[in-house]
């Protein structure tokens, strides 16, 4: 073990959400902005002069907003690329960064460290790709390689009608063969980029889980069933796909689950065609968690007993030890040492 769509569904995804969009006074002039008026032609439009004045706002409830989240346009000024924390998966790769596209998900997971992360639960979306673009063409001039992961703290391919970010940056992969790209995601949402050519310097990753974890504690995300069918037409196509069994969450019967969760995988998909697979238990910041319990007492999930190192917090070792060489174990049965890596 190494370590390191159809219309009618595009419509019920945003079904509940964006009646407002708040749009800063310097994004009036994009084009995505104009997308996405077109996109949301009903909404009401609110120009305010800097998005933090309404994203970042106190006393406002994470929880109640993602019922029915607002949409916020801007322009991302700076810090167009962040070095990738020591935390998150680098799968090997010292040149490791990130960045933000977007502030927010479309989904509503119990574990998600959003939601001690962010003061709102609304969605920024920023508008001038091209600054972010030239910011990492400038960074590879070096002629060093960079992995960079572009779906960090969103779902960029559960967006990708609204602003099609995947397709910018996946396009941008194809001229700059020294940049690895990841794309995180749980969405089926394949579909919208399945007219692109694959390209072998990104990595499509997704993220899965049991189904009876994935409808209880993933709101508002695809079933597995759903995650695994896209996947399928992925490697069907010819992409570079990861899986990531990320977080392992430690619920009654968690052998059992995990056990037949990753015979259900790798029954419906070819482990030849599958890059590598990640495994990781439950983690997060620890001043993310202890925001999150001060908020919700409404999932068993955030209350497992954990230990706190470097400000992580995570399960007791010998859990963490237990869940992921479990897991391993069950895996290797279909790949080799090489092609698992335990976060």
């Amino acid at each position: 073990m190494r370590r390191s769509g159809n219309g009618s569904a595009r419509s019920n995804r945003y079904r509940h959400h964006f009646s407002h969009i708040y749009v800063e006074r310097d994004a009036l002039a994009y084009p995505d902005t104009e997308r996405v008026f077109r996109k949301f032609p009903h909404a009401r439009r609110i120009v305010i002069d800097h998005y933090k004045a309404v994203f970042n706002r106190s006393n406002q409830h994470f929880q109640q907003q993602k019922a029915s989240m607002k949409l916020i346009l801007a322009v991302k000024r700076d810090h167009f690329l962040y070095a990738g924390s020591p935390a998150a998966p680098d799968f090997g790769h010292p040149n490791f960064f990130y960045n933000a596209l977007m502030l927010n998900c479309l989904y509503n997971c119990d574990y998600c460290y959003l939601q001690g992360m962010y003061p709102s639960g609304n969605t920024v979306m920023f508008v001038n790709s091209e600054d972010y673009l030239a910011a990492t063409a400038q960074k590879l001039k070096n002629g060093e390689e960079m992995y960079l992961c572009i779906s960090y703290d969103t779902d960029l391919l559960a967006f990708e009608h609204i602003i099609p970010y995947a397709h910018r940056w996946i396009q941008f992969a194809r001229q700059h063969p020294n940049l690895l790209i990841e794309l995180r995601t749980k969405s089926a949402n394949f579909n919208a980029i399945k007219t692109l050519k694959p390209v072998t310097n990104v990595i499509l990753a997704w993220t899965l889980s049991p189904a009876s974890i994935t409808k209880i504690y993933e709101k508002k995300t695809p079933s597995l069933k759903a995650r695994l069918n896209a996947i399928k037409k992925a490697m069907t196509t010819g992409w570079t796909v990861r899986l990531c069994f990320d977080p392992l969450l430690h619920v009654p019967d968690w052998q059992e689950i995990y056990t037949e969760f990753v015979e259900q995988v790798f029954t419906a998909l070819n482990p030849e065609k599958i890059q590598d697979v990640s495994i990781g238990v439950f983690r997060m910041n620890s001043g993310y968690l202890h925001r999150i319990r001060k908020m919700r007492e409404d999932s068993p999930v955030l209350y497992h007993p954990v230990d706190v190192v470097e400000n992580v917090a995570t399960y007791p070792q010998t859990v963490k030890a237990e869940m992921e060489d479990w897991v391993y174990r069950q895996v290797r049965k279909y790949l080799p040492d090489d092609r698992v890596f335990a976060l």
